[in-house]
């Protein structure tokens, strides 16, 4: 079983679990998925269509007549780590296809990896089909090739991830997002609910429901005749009645989310809210062109945990941003404290090629942003600890994530996956499986993660 303190990074999306099965003489094709859990589904409608043309999904480079990576470009660091991907695919392999959100920028990719088959830009599958035939032609065998209805999936059996929107209208300045992926483009309504109810009939007991702007849903359509934020209500309130548990991320903090936590009291959804606040001073949050009243997430805070006590917040910040002065960094501290945030992550700044903050003034020393960096994750750290002492005693519902020899990793609704903390169970866990759901009385806890018994039944 492993331990927290997670990565913390939510661009993050859980390892990819790459179906390996394969019929004599059928032609592997490789997959590299790297960045947030966005870009995994992208890799798995790849997949599925691959899939649907009679391709085997290969998880090593060995097995593979070719290797699609699909990079990430969220942060030059981000961007670094898949050159290096490509750059092994290419030794192992040699027959490297790349797509993604770097591909967006495809003479960075071919300056650096010149012997790449084709580059083509974030969810452009048609141009990854095309590339593939090009260097493996498809030889399908229909009476063989069986494709699931939900598809191929790259995370457990029991949860999927459940992409609403691509996209996103926001111009915050460190952020080239909407420059690689375009503007928000929601999709059908229906659409939606019909992969999410086909998700559920193949086994699946929890949805992430996941887009640049979440709680933005719906509000690009042109024919809108309901007031903003009653697509993502109406769409959520389909979702949860599916049985299966129900879980939104980024979502914007818009004051018409308040419409969205009824349905958390409800347990419609689970009471658990992804709000990427980014910071708290008002002049900080000017310089990143994202709206400056902190004081009113603050009220709406109040207001959500009033409708629904039981609601657990997550969210993301970046420490020593352009500019950034002590007092504005100690707002912030003074921010979390008064915010009490169950779940949080931070990033250091760092220059994104492209981003509008790049020429920003008065950058913060990279030993400053460290030291920072540093004080927030004690303060939040300190705060995750002090929330999850007060849950010893009390029972909660869990959803297990893996069975082992030592015991099961669960996870509670505050909980999501990768990002967050685990309950482990290391008595009494005989019989179960991954996917389970059942009551535990926490017993210990530690700064991210909870212990606990089964209840006896």
């Amino acid at each position: 079983m492993s331990q927290n303190p997670p990565d913390l990074r939510p661009d993050l999306a859980p390892k990819a679990t790459v179906p390996s099965d394969a019929r004599p003489g059928q032609p592997r094709i490789g997959m590299v998925s790297l960045g947030c859990p966005k870009a995994l589904v992208d890799s798995e409608r790849i997949l599925t269509r691959l899939r649907a043309e009679g391709y085997a999904i290969s998880p090593d480079y060995a097995g593979a007549e070719a290797v699609i990576v699909n990079t990430c470009g969220f942060l030059d660091s981000a961007k670094a780590e898949s050159l290096d991907a490509i750059g092994e695919a290419l030794r192992e392999n040699g027959r490297v296809i790349v797509t993604g959100c770097l591909g967006a920028e495809p003479d960075y990719i071919t300056g650096a990896h010149p012997k790449v088959l084709a580059v083509t830009g974030p969810h452009q599958y048609e141009q990854v089909l095309d590339a593939v035939h090009a260097a493996v032609p498809p030889a399908p065998d229909p009476f063989v090739d069986l494709l699931p209805a939900s598809g191929v999936s790259l995370t457990p059996r029991h949860f999927s991830y459940l992409k609403i929107a691509e996209g996103c209208n926001h111009k915050c300045r460190f952020c080239i997002i909407p420059d690689m992926r375009g503007r928000l483009a929601s999709r059908p309504h229906r659409a939606v609910v019909r992969e999410a109810e086909k998700l559920v009939e193949a086994g699946v007991r929890e949805l992430l429901v996941i887009s640049q702007d979440t709680s933005a849903y719906g509000t690009d359509w042109k024919d809108r005749s309901t007031r903003p934020g009653q697509e993502i209500v109406d769409l959520a309130r389909d979702l949860g009645s599916l049985g299966a548990w129900v879980r939104l991320h980024y979502v914007y903090p818009y004051p018409f989310v308040r419409d969205l936590v009824p349905l958390m009291a409800e347990g419609l959804v689970l009471p658990y809210l992804d709000v990427p606040f980014q910071h708290a001073h008002p002049d900080t949050l000017r310089r990143m062109a994202r709206p400056a009243a902190a004081e009113k997430t603050l009220d709406r805070i109040a207001e959500w945990r009033a409708i629904c006590p039981e609601i657990a917040l997550r969210s993301t910040f970046i420490v020593g941003y352009p500019g950034e002065t002590e007092a504005e960094f100690q707002t912030l501290l003074d921010w979390l404290d008064e915010a009490q945030l169950d779940r949080v992550g931070a990033f250091q700044y760092e220059n994104v090629a492209g981003a509008r903050s790049n020429a920003l003034p008065d950058h913060v020393p990279d030993e400053v942003k460290a030291e920072r960096f540093e004080r927030f994750m004690a303060k939040a750290q300190a705060i995750s600890a002090a929330k999850l002492e007060a849950k010893v005693g009390t029972r909660v519902e869990v959803i297990v994530d893996a069975v082992d020899g030592e015991g099961a990793t669960c996870r509670t609704k505050a909980d999501a996956p990768e990002i967050d903390g685990n309950l482990f169970i290391d008595e009494g866990f005989e019989g179960l499986a991954p996917g389970d759901i059942l009551t535990v009385e926490v017993e210990e806890a530690s700064e991210y993660d909870l212990w606990g018994r089964r209840e006896k039944t």
